[in-house]
């Protein structure tokens, strides 16, 4: 018994290395998992990516990895590509292609994947390019095996492990493993991990199975604040032949103040002059770096320059002002040392520039980051300016950079600090209308929209915008109105406040529907929210609203003397945690109506039973924005 026993834990050993093994079954797509398949893209076979630390300055990757891909939308989830530069070698990649039963019809080496800068095309000069697949598929599903080894001299950013790096993507088997041979601390920290059931096989060395596909929601979170990640970095590092320590922020900052900025501040006397000049009779501290930001804006212009140490180290604060154009780093090196010169201290600042909110991990000192703004501290508030933009107003993050955790690089080393969070009251669109009616169910309207903090944002490009191009925007915004014609247009940007003012007249046929000798209008013309949020037989995923705004309306009707009120609504209200809505009609003198409305979204994270409540909320608000009015001849 005892002897039968221990071939029966050999042959469980084996099965259990088998089942963990990239097998020839993951290339033929019929032999996926049923259950993967549901709502799946794609589905990850097998992936196995291993680190090798040899030295603080040597790393090698490799990577074993098999997708089958079930139509266009998971083209993208064979991740077969690799970025390199001057201390990143490739020396190995190769992808076999596989139809549905699994017969290999394609197979492309290194010299075979086609290969690019790894930046835009707006950028003046890069030294990082990027190798990758560049595969037109005949018929779905197909498999991908890919493999590659790259060997870097830089060990600044460790790779992290996302095994569901997407919405629609399932994961059959992810395997993650650091080999750390260095003799420095690999620093490590897991997100998401009890939720996935991620096993821990040892030491920086984990696995996932069996991960189902996780279909987007409206509202959802970025799919990798809720999927399962593990972050690495190394207490001594290399970037492109700099040494670094990373035990904490505040050692980063230092690394980063030290070896990218100093020495890079130095200016030509012509334009330390300038600025002196400039704000020579300027006692208020704020007041001389709104001149000076406004100096850098008029000098420079944005172009990406990705050279200098991993693309991290800032253009010379000379260099730019003599060629008159940057990158984010440059841009705000430079502003950073014309502020020197008029005594304004100022601080470099990494931040994850996007849309959508996203933080520096602020418990996770690592190599992070896409974008840099300039933190200037004035008593307990921090005023931010986004160095790239020729027409920002001073110190709008609004859209981009705002309220989100960001890297303050200081001498004494780095600082985590929140941007400004702009609340509902701040982020306002005011819309005004006076509206004329005739007995045919025509109007003419003159109509204000004025816009601060995010609502400016949304707003604000559209004055540099062609006519044409203004025309087609106003008519897509008042889709709800018929035969518009769209007469004048005019803006008034102050920047000072930082508010706009749109102001336009329009005109419009047959808005009113007509029934024998009534005529029925909807009094909110102008700002009518008439999409809802998507219906969930049952909801999977929290919900987040990442801004908050108020929206007051205020508009004038002018019937003509042949109309007289049959019939309206007093108006209604409703307030929820989500945000609040009112709305009323009342009568003027000389037969005019007033239609006012505010209507406001809190900013929060909300459960996932909560949305029906919410989408509740957004019903009653379309519901009211259609109220009526019966007109009588």
């Amino acid at each position: 018994m005892p002897h039968l026993k221990s071939k029966l834990l050999l042959i469980y050993v084996l099965l259990s290395t088998s089942i963990f093994s990239q097998s020839d079954n993951d290339f033929i797509a019929i032999l996926a998992p049923a259950e993967l398949k549901e709502k799946a893209n794609a589905i990850v076979r097998y992936d196995k990516q291993v680190v090798e630390i040899n030295a603080y300055n040597r790393m090698i990757v490799t990577t074993n990895r098999v997708v089958t891909i079930y139509n266009k939308y998971g083209d993208r989830s064979h991740n077969a590509y690799e970025a390199y530069d001057p201390n990143t070698k490739i020396k190995k990649m190769e992808v076999r292609i596989y139809d549905a039963a699994g017969k290999e019809i394609k197979k492309i080496k290194t010299s075979d994947f086609a290969d690019e800068s790894a930046v835009s095309g707006g950028t003046l000069y890069s030294d990082s390019r990027v190798k990758y697949l560049n595969y037109t598929p005949i018929k779905y599903p197909y498999t991908i095996h890919y493999k590659s080894e790259v060997e870097m001299r830089s060990t600044a950013f460790v790779p992290q492990w996302r095994p569901i790096d997407g919405y629609y993507l399932a994961v059959q088997y992810s395997e993650f493993k650091i080999i750390n041979n260095s003799g420095v601390e690999v620093r490590t920290k897991n997100e998401n991990f009890e939720a996935y059931g991620i096993e821990n096989l040892g030491e920086s060395h984990v696995s996932a199975k069996n991960l189902k596909a996780i279909k987007y929601e409206t509202y959802s979170s970025d799919i990798g604040d809720i999927t399962p990640c593990l972050k690495s970095a190394l207490t001594t590092f290399d970037m492109e032949g700099v040494k670094g320590e990373n035990n904490n922020w505040e050692d980063f900052g230092k690394w980063m103040h030290t070896k990218l900025l100093m020495g890079t501040d130095d200016l030509p006397q012509s334009a330390i002059d300038e600025v002196k000049a400039l704000t020579a009779n300027t006692e208020d501290k704020i007041e001389r770096a709104k001149i000076v930001y406004k100096y850098m804006q008029d000098k420079t212009r944005y172009i990406s320059v990705q050279v200098g140490i991993g693309g991290w180290k800032p253009m010379l604060a000379n260099e730019v002002d003599k060629l008159g154009y940057a990158d984010c780093k440059g841009l705000t090196n430079y502003t950073k040392a014309l502020l020197e010169v008029v005594d304004v201290p100022s601080y470099y600042t990494v931040v994850w520039g996007d849309q959508n909110i996203r933080d520096i991990d602020s418990d996770f000192s690592i190599t992070e980051g896409n974008h840099v703004i300039l933190c200037v501290p004035n008593n307990d508030e921090n005023i931010f300016l986004e160095c790239t933009s020729q027409t920002n107003p001073f110190g709008f993050t609004a859209g981009f950079t705002d309220d989100r955790d960001v890297l303050l690089v200081t001498p004494e080393g780095g600082k985590i600090v929140h941007t400004k969070v702009y609340s509902a009251d701040e982020s306002l669109q005011l819309t005004k209308a006076n509206v004329v009616l005739d007995d045919m169910g025509n109007f003419t309207a003159n109509i204000s929209i004025k816009t601060t903090g995010y609502q400016y944002d949304l707003h604000e490009g559209m004055e540099t915008r062609p006519l044409r191009d203004q025309k087609l925007h106003y008519k897509e915004y008042w889709n709800n109105i018929n035969n518009l014609d769209i007469t004048s247009i005019d803006y008034k940007n102050d920047k000072d406040q930082i508010e706009l003012i749109e102001t336009l007249d329009v005109s419009a046929t047959n808005y009113a529907s007509k029934s024998g000798n009534r005529l029925i209008i909807q009094p909110n013309m102008f700002n009518k929210v008439t999409g809802l949020p998507t219906r969930y037989d049952k909801r999977n995923l929290d919900f987040k609203i990442e801004r908050a705004f108020k929206d007051v309306d205020e508009f004038i009707i002018e019937l003509p003397e042949t109309l007289k009120v049959e019939a309206m609504s007093e108006g209604a209200k409703v307030n929820t945690k989500y945000g609040s809505y009112e709305y009323a009609l009342e009568k003027l003198e000389g037969n005019k109506l007033k239609y006012t409305r505010t209507y406001i979204m809190n900013k929060g994270n909300y459960d996932k039973e909560d949305y029906e409540a919410f989408r509740d909320f957004r019903k009653q608000i379309v519901k009211h924005d259609k109220t009526k009015i019966v007109l009588v001849k």
